[in-house]
């Protein structure tokens, strides 16, 4: 396996040099900057159109976050214009253009024209590099509209989201994800539901961090998902509208509106939507003696998820000062959910004779609510990236849980209730160093104050209820320095992380205390050989925090014979992580490919056993599987990833990812082993089970954006994820299509995209899991799993005040410029 990731990336990086060293036209540099001609603040994102005189093709730029350009061109002959929304466009007569040339500071005036019908150059790529980042712009992508952002995630490269929603980056699901460069309330309590409620028309791009800086939180060893929302910064009033209706029951409208005056920006996402999920999964689960089936207990269940959810994001951004803003934002999610869920169970004994058929109905109901105020402070000391904020935030979430269960053996009821208080406070400050270095510093307080109760009646054997409080205070220290020198980059850093954790099992008197304080180095090496070919190498040490989920004990009661519980004995994992990357353009191809190391100890990882239990009817004892989470020795985790992007022409756009990766783990399992007699008499035998294994695995993913005549746009997105083995599992790979026609109507203001999710309705996990081992099973489960089935829906956009590839200035020091963007290609 080794060798295949190394020759893999020998190929394409020796490939790539050899493209690399063909000659090229001799080109000059065009500069400048510009500016908001009233209040001297530069234009980010302004557009620089440079049309050649003799061939008419068109080419140019857009403006940095300093309103500054540096644009390559051949020499010649042009016709040049600057543009910006809701500002008249400047114009200069044909210029001949045959050595380096800066045009100086240039002045745009607001006005209320429209922008000339060359604006096909602000359109940003869909994937940008970074020194420490690469950052995915959803805007153009038709499969995720009227979806959520968990379909935004699972388009990114590098990124997969399973049919459980769960979030893996690389193949690791230790991934941490913020929210504007912050922990927030919109991630929720249980992430994965709260992702399916985040509309994906609220983001504006997602950056995938496989090598954080010092800025971030050290948690995630996989890396950082930092969502950014939309916050419009147009002069005037704007904004747009979108519904979306769709089968199976579908149903949402949203709004993100903006206005903007001298003094004030007001903006805001809000949305209501409601939808049905049915989804199925099917589990079959047999018990051996000697090799030999003696049992098998089969469960097929059926679910039809209810979902309808509200939520709004308010902002207000009021400029103190040319130079300093004070942002407030509230937000609010409020949602109503229901599952009704009906199982059919069948035992069968070892000849094959049906002893019990009995049918399993679960009723749940949920409310969600969370609130959460946020207050920012910038101040942009000088125009040469000078630069404090500060800012607080404060979020209250309770999810209450009732379900009603009634089957063979009897009724049962259980409502869970958790709340979270969660206040984090931060201020970092930038200091830029000369012409090309830049200094950082910063804190980050995070305090959270968790209660969950869970509680079952009547009273079973043993009593799965539960009451659980979790406090965890992380305060962080960090500073970092990088620096540009010709052609090549760095940023170093460092963060101290001050860890409080206090368990407290009410029920149960047990109490679990974790204090400890860590060091949390990080490197960010850049190399641009060329303008079309870079290197970057980064390392990071990084750790993985139990969630309260994984700490409490509680039993789940989805299904009587296959319970997961928590384990508060966890401790956190810390990873070491390395990354090199390449990245070449060859002509309209560009490739971006990395190989990543990762080494893990104290590794979480989630294992079954089998426990005998008097849960059959009357009592009867039947083998229960017990999945948990544990600590395993160590984890040793390495890859090879390669993204391709290729736009032969403006209405041709194909890009492709492709990851291979493998891990090895090693570790012991010591439980109790619970076996009977044929006199029904249970006695128990401690087991020490190696759970050491290597696993090898890979997925890919492909997206062609294609206009059609009519100018209708299509959109294809493939995805395969090839099956993977760990020391008790098997699971099969998964493959998906996602499909989506798009037509612009009412002179360009409206939209309406057709999308197709899981064209085949082949989204389904396939595992089968061997207690204790696949060597020596005593126990096989065999299950398939449908989340969701497949999705058909119509959306609708209408925008007003504003054009569809114009995009917006997004407003800076709200966790959206992280550090190392400056030093980046």
């Amino acid at each position: 396996m080794k060798k295949t990731l190394l020759l893999l990336a020998v190929i394409v990086m020796g490939t790539s040099i050899l493209h690399a060293q063909r000659p090229t036209p001799p080109q000059i540099t065009i500069s400048g900057k510009i500016i908001d001609a009233k209040t001297k603040e530069p234009l980010e994102y302004a557009t620089i159109v440079l049309k050649h005189v003799k061939t008419k093709k068109i080419s140019g730029g857009i403006t940095d976050e300093k309103g500054n350009f540096s644009i390559k061109t051949p020499k010649g002959t042009y016709e040049i214009s600057f543009e910006y929304i809701s500002f008249k466009t400047k114009k200069l007569p044909p210029k001949l253009l045959d050595k380096n040339t800066n045009f100086g500071v240039i002045t745009l005036a607001e006005g209320s024209e429209r922008l000339d019908e060359i604006n096909i150059v602000a359109e940003k790529s869909t994937v940008e590099i970074r020194l420490d980042k690469r950052i995915y712009n959803v805007g153009k992508d038709m499969t995720v509209k009227g979806g959520t952002a968990s379909d935004v995630l699972d388009n990114v490269p590098s990124v997969n989201v399973d049919v459980e929603g769960n979030v893996s980056l690389r193949g690791n699901e230790n991934v941490r994800i913020l929210i504007d460069g912050k922990p927030s309330a919109l991630v929720g309590l249980s992430g994965t539901d709260a992702l399916r409620q985040l509309p994906a028309d609220a983001i504006e791009r997602v950056e995938v961090i496989t090598s954080p800086s010092a800025r971030y939180d050290a948690e995630g060893t996989a890396g950082i998902l930092n969502i950014i929302l939309r916050k419009g910064k147009a002069t005037g009033f704007n904004g747009s509208i979108n519904t979306t209706i769709g089968d199976p029951k579908q149903y949402r409208v949203a709004a993100n509106i903006n206005y903007r005056t001298k003094k004030i920006n007001l903006f805001t996402n809000v949305g209501y939507s409601k939808r049905t999920g049915p989804g199925n999964s099917l589990t079959k689960l047999s018990t051996l003696e000697n090799g030999v089936v003696n049992s098998l207990r089969i469960e097929d269940r059926e679910f039809e998820r209810d979902r309808s959810n509200y939520n709004i994001n308010l902002g207000l951004e009021y400029f103190l000062t040319n130079k300093s803003s004070l942002t407030g934002t509230f937000f609010l999610r409020d949602a109503d959910n229901g599952s009704l869920s009906n199982n059919n169970i069948s035992v069968f004994d070892a000849v094959g004779a049906q002893t019990l058929a009995d049918i399993r109905i679960q009723n749940e109901s949920e409310t969600d609510k969370t609130t959460q105020f946020s207050l920012n402070y910038t101040n942009n000391i000088n125009k040469s990236g000078h630069k404090f904020t500060a800012d607080f935030q404060y979020s209250d979430s309770e999810e209450i849980e009732t379900a009603f269960i009634n089957d063979a053996t009897g009724i049962e009821n259980n409502i869970t209730t958790e709340n979270s208080k969660n206040t984090l406070l931060q201020t970092d400050y930038v200091l830029p160093i000369g012409e090309s270095s830049q200094f950082e510093a910063g804190f980050r307080g995070s305090y959270q104050d968790l209660t969950s109760d869970f509680l079952v009646t009547p009273t079973l054997t043993p009593d799965p209820s539960n009451n659980l409080v979790f406090k965890q205070n992380v305060n962080a220290l960090y500073s970092q320095y990088g620096s540009k020198i010709k052609k090549f980059s760095f940023l170093l850093g460092l963060r101290t992380e001050i860890t409080d954790v206090k368990v407290r099992l009410t029920n149960t008197g047990d109490n679990f205390d974790y204090n400890y304080t860590e060091l949390f180095p990080t490197v960010n090496l850049g190399l641009e050989t060329s303008e079309k070919q870079s290197f970057t190498l980064g390392y990071s040490r990084r750790l993985r925090r139990p969630r309260f989920w994984f700490l409490n004990p509680f039993e789940s009661r989805n299904s009587q014979n296959v319970i997961f519980k928590g384990n508060p004995g966890l401790i956190p994992t810390f990873t070491n992580s390395f990354d090199l990357g390449y990245l070449q353009k060859v002509g309209k191809v560009t490739l971006n490919s990395s190989i990543y190391y990762q080494h893990s100890v104290n590794n979480i990882s989630r294992v079954s056993r089998d426990e005998i239990r008097p849960i059959g009817i009357g009592g009867a004892n039947e083998i229960v599987t017990i999945r948990e989470p544990i600590n395993l020795a160590s984890e040793d985790r390495y890859g090879f990833e390669l993204t391709t992007n290729y736009n032969p022409s403006r209405k041709v756009r194909l890009s492709a990812s492709f990851n291979v990766f493998q891990s090895e783990t090693k570790g012991f399992y010591t439980y109790e082993q619970f076996t009977q007699d044929a006199g029904g008499v249970i006695t128990s035998t401690p087991v020490e089970q190696d759970l050491g294994n290597k696993n090898s695995s890979w997925f890919t993913r492909f997206n062609a954006r294609i206009t059609l005549p009519a100018k209708i746009q299509w959109q294809t997105r493939l995805f395969y994820r090839g099956p993977r083995e760990t020391a008790q599992s098997e699971i099969k790979g998964i493959f998906s299509m996602n499909l989506a026609f798009s037509k612009d109507i009412l002179k360009e203001k409206g939209t309406l995209v057709f999308n197709v999710s899981d064209v085949f309705n082949s989204r389904k996990r396939q595992s089968i899991t061997y207690n204790p081992s696949i060597d020596n099973p005593s126990s096989i489960n065999d299950q398939e799993f449908q989340w969701r089935v497949r999705q058909i829906s119509l959306n609708f956009t209408y925008r007003f005040n504003q054009k569809k590839n114009q995009r917006n200035r997004q407003r800076r020091g709200g966790g959206d410029d992280e550090g190392g963007e400056e030093f980046g290609g």
